[in-house]
């Protein structure tokens, strides 16, 4: 694309209101300029885009105003807030890792493009509910600037043949277009298994969409992130097609003692038995062990308390226990 043909997007991107992509398309005459020697140029640029966009953060965590989904999209695509950053999730030091050098490539992105090399952008994340999959998402796009967008599978797939993959193809069009974090959850009713289920020619047709539109160039380097609960009902032939394969797993003794710590605020805990607690809330996922945490301290605050002891946090895992075992039951009932 010609610096000409830039300057009319960018124009185009200002008066939509969208800042992220006025930033992505300088940062894109920037590597352009840096490719034909321009150093002070491009770097001139990247340093102007980086003072615009801390002039407009003013201390959000996620880059504003951006554009709704609309038209076509509306109900297919839904925005959302970030409402945590990657230091909210506990996660193992080697996802962890992964995940910064992640977050590194894309910052640097533009880095990268000069000597003709793209960052990761295309992640799947594997592992139980409740483990922080979502989480992640919502932590990438707060850390990046970016808006995050959940596609709606229950709107996106349909009974009629070709329209799913249609779908399909405005979504990887906007991602094309707008800079964000595209979150694909329950990714496993998309890329189920082709060889099995019982609408199996149209969703391989879907799932063959989906192959070839994650082949595609992308100039704005959005985030594409699948999640599933169920890494065994992927078709085998995705593992390719992603640049990282993350799994996440269930807390181990300091993690949950993590996640416990870090949700009992405003409340004080001297002296809590961290042995007995960790030894109740095994099996828990980290989402059930914040729910737990959060009970116990909503159940002080209307006690007219400010200190929790052991026997409270332990009350409230033990709730969860046997939530989950009444679930496990009907599950077993249904099958």
């Amino acid at each position: 694309m010609s610096n000409s043909r830039r300057i009319l997007e960018m124009l185009k991107s200002r008066a939509d209101g969208d800042d992220e992509q006025f930033y992505t398309i300088a940062l894109q005459v920037a590597a352009a300029e840096a490719r034909q020697g321009h150093r002070e140029v491009a770097q001139q640029l990247r340093d102007a885009v980086e003072k615009a966009r801390s002039a407009t953060g003013t201390g959000q965590t996620v880059a504003v105003p951006f554009a709704a989904p609309r038209g076509e999209l509306l109900g297919v695509l839904e925005a959302r807030s970030p409402k945590h950053s990657l230091s909210d999730v506990v996660m193992s030091k080697t996802l962890r890792g992964q995940l910064d050098d992640v977050v590194r490539e894309q910052s640097k992105r533009d880095w990268l493009r000069e000597h003709a090399k793209t960052p990761s952008r295309k992640l799947l994340f594997l592992g139980p509910p409740g483990s922080g999959k979502t989480m992640t998402a919502e932590g990438l796009a707060s850390t990046l600037r970016i808006p995050l967008f959940v596609i709606r599978l229950d709107n996106l797939i349909t009974r009629y043949m070709g329209e799913t993959a249609a779908k399909l193809r405005l979504i990887f069009e906007e991602i094309g277009r707008r800079r964000a974090v595209y979150l694909f959850d329950e990714f496993d009713a998309l890329g189920a298994n082709r060889g099995a289920g019982n609408d199996v020619a149209e969703m391989r047709r879907v799932l063959n969409s989906f192959l070839q539109f994650m082949e595609e160039p992308s100039a704005t380097d959005s985030l594409v992130v699948g999640a599933t609960n169920y890494p065994n009902l992927l078709d085998r032939a995705l593992l390719r097609r992603f640049d990282l394969v993350l799994p996440f797993s269930p807390p181990s003794d300091d993690e949950i003692r993590l996640v416990v710590k870090s949700n009992l605020r405003p409340m004080k805990y001297p002296n809590l038995a961290w042995k007995k607690i960790i030894h109740a809330a095994q099996g828990l996922s980290q989402a059930e062990l914040v729910r737990a945490a959060e009970k116990a301290v909503k159940s002080a605050i209307l006690d007219q308390r400010n200190v929790l002891k052991t026997d409270d946090i332990i009350a409230s895992i033990e709730e969860r226990q046997t939530m989950r075992e009444a679930f496990s039951g009907l599950e077993g009932k249904a099958r």
